[in-house]
């Protein structure tokens, strides 16, 4: 018996190894796993950096955009040229850094690596278009500080700089009172552009202490570089002071889009009502199913009131009205060309029963001296005139009228010629 079971002991060493085999292989996959989570978690603070350098260097050449136009009013276009052209490599930086985010937003998987690595490459190339515009912007800062006189704005520069700091703290102010009756995302713009004025009152600051009471050799160009941190200050405040008319007005331009669309829904479904192609009415009533969802979202009360961000209700709406009135433009261009086709039938159908009256005409004449060819095309040219007859879809059964008649003619040409040589 003993005998007989000498293979148990290496079946248990076998089955013991296989066993440890397979748990260390899951135990590695496990660990993989949990690197890779780990890994995911700890790259997410660089991917948030990138998106928040995106919205600033977005933010940033447009205002480029801006001071170009205004540079160019005030110095010239050979002035403005610096500006132009850093805008142009912080537009290229940008649109590469936009595509990378694509992808990193995209529904396909990505390795911690790759999403790590192309959220640096983000947050570099938007750190080199910043880079790029401030420098430009500087230089551009110099020259409107140098027109003014360096040495009468160093004298004026720390009252200059004093008035900012309360300005920057009535902004604040005003900001934290805008903040009880709209979304911090109706701020985000306000919010940036305070923390540009602290950064450039910070850097005015940093060199007024360096200067000292005293000018020198050196300071007319240090006291430029200060005007041109305090210029941008002064812009960036000028924006905030503006930002709650500019709520006001896109507060206004939603009711007015809202406004609008309703009246459009309205036309729009006598429109949908009046469709003869059913597949036209389906799309456009799709369109006007997803416009008034969004504006019943919109005007739905709840328990907890939500402040409103008017720039992003606005868009919406927008977003909205112009998706209806492409769906309306495109049913009326499929309506229009029906309304065409239902026109233009009835004469091609006249000309296609003519012209197959002529090519059978023919074809009895000649008899056997008409070949395959010509009563070919005649027998395609009488189905194509049937389903002209039968088709329900005016397009449809214009293009097969014209077939027919275009058959017919075949058929016409043919028979005449084999009549013609069969005499010969």
């Amino acid at each position: 018996m003993a005998d007989g079971l000498w293979w148990l002991p290496s079946l248990l060493v076998f089955g013991g190894a296989a066993v440890a085999l397979v748990a260390a292989i899951v135990g590695v996959r496990r660990l993989g796993r949990r690197r890779e989570l780990a890994d995911l978690e700890g790259g997410r603070a660089v991917e948030v950096r990138a998106k928040q350098l995106i919205v600033e260097t977005d933010e940033r050449v447009r205002e480029a955009r801006r001071e170009i136009a205004f540079a160019g009013a005030q110095f010239g276009a050979e002035a403005a040229r610096p500006v132009r052209e850093a805008s142009e490599r912080a537009e290229r930086w940008l649109r590469e850094a936009f595509l990378l985010q694509q992808r990193l937003d995209d529904a396909e998987p990505d390795t911690a690596a790759e999403r790590r690595r192309w959220s640096e490459r983000i947050a570099g190339l938007c750190t080199s278009a910043l880079g790029a515009l401030d420098q430009a912007e500087q230089a551009l800062g110099v020259r409107r500080a140098a027109e003014r006189g360096a040495g009468a704005t160093l004298a004026e520069l720390p009252e200059t700089a004093a008035r900012l700091g309360r300005r920057r703290q009535d902004a604040a102010a005003a900001l934290d009172r805008l903040g009880t009756r709209f979304r911090p995302t109706a701020l985000v713009g306000g919010r940036a552009a305070l923390a540009r004025v602290d950064l450039a009152l910070a850097a005015a600051g940093a060199a007024l202490t360096a200067t000292g009471p005293t000018a020198g050799a050196g300071d007319a160009e240090r006291a430029a570089r200060i005007a041109a941190d305090l210029d941008r200050a002064t812009a960036d405040l000028d924006a905030i002071d503006r930002l709650e008319l500019e709520l006001a007005d896109a507060e206004r331009a939603a009711e007015q889009a809202m406004r609008r669309l309703d009246a459009e829904l309205v036309d729009a479904r006598h429109q949908r009502d009046a469709l003869s192609d059913p597949e036209d009415a389906r799309e456009l009533g799709e369109a006007i199913a997803g416009v008034a969802a969004l504006i019943g979202v919109a005007g739905t009360a709840t328990d907890v009131v939500e402040l409103p961000d008017p720039f992003a209700e606005r868009d919406r709406l927008d977003a909205a009205l112009d998706r209806l009135e492409s769906a309306r433009a495109e049913a009326r261009t499929a309506q229009a060309r029906l309304d065409g086709a239902r026109s233009a039938l009835g004469g091609a159908l006249a000309i296609a029963e003519s012209q197959l009256g002529v090519a059978r005409a023919l074809v009895e004449r000649g008899r056997g001296l008409v070949g395959a060819g010509a009563r070919t095309r005649l027998a395609e040219a009488e189905r194509q005139l049937v389903i002209a007859r039968q088709e329900p879809d005016p397009v449809a059964a214009l293009d097969a009228a014209r077939r027919a008649a275009a058959r017919a003619a075949d058929a016409e040409a043919l028979a005449s010629w084999d009549a013609g040589a069969g005499r010969r």
